[in-house]
């Protein structure tokens, strides 16, 4: 379920002083109900594969490749630590010594930090330095042990060329990727839930 972009700025994330220049662009609901612990586990499971590369995302993603590899969005060059100081550099000395956790398999994201309630990553290209946070958080005050991940999508678009290809991505994420990339999600906590 998307959610308001006040679910993530109201709460006292770190990454608030490390990236206020990033504009929030989505905020979803994880179906990862969880212990107080438990945002190491949904990390780890992010971080394999989210299980939605088949039917039409990974068609979708397939076409972004290949207009990438065409307009050179993608190209070394204008990557993270090259064209894009990576957001690490920013972190206070309290984050810059603690864990990273690990970067995504499936998808091109970098680890940037990790704390008991959240971890980010974050991606550039041509179009976009784009960050990944995932928030561990309470699910219902009337039940105090019960948490849930929440997923916030930033961004800076590069350039007027970069607005443009938010605007125009923003129909296929919201209605054809996100939802089912976060069934995925589900489907993957529910396999590897402790027993």
């Amino acid at each position: 379920m998307r959610l308001p972009n006040t679910e993530y700025t109201s709460r006292p994330w770190r990454l608030h002083e490390v990236a206020p220049d990033f504009h929030v662009e989505d905020v979803w609901e994880l179906p990862t109900p969880g212990g107080p612990d438990d945002l190491d586990r949904l990390v780890r499971s992010f971080a394999q594969g989210d299980g939605s590369g088949g039917g039409v995302v990974g068609f979708l993603m397939a076409v972004r490749r290949w207009l990438g590899a065409i307009f050179g969005w993608d190209d070394p060059s204008q990557g993270v630590g090259v064209r894009e100081r990576s957001v690490r550099e920013r972190l206070p000395q309290d984050l810059a010594d603690g864990p990273r956790g690990p970067d995504s398999r499936s998808l091109p994201f970098t680890s940037v930090f990790l704390t008991h309630d959240e971890w980010v990553a974050e991606i550039a290209n041509a179009t976009v330095h784009g960050l990944v946070h995932l928030g561990w958080v309470p699910d219902e005050p009337s039940e105090p042990n019960v948490y849930r991940g929440q997923m916030t999508v930033l961004v800076r678009p590069n350039g007027l060329g970069g607005r443009a290809y938010l605007a125009f991505i923003t129909p296929f994420r919201h209605l054809i990727v996100y939802p089912r990339m976060i069934r995925a999600i589900g489907r993957r906590w529910e396999s590897t839930a402790p027993t």
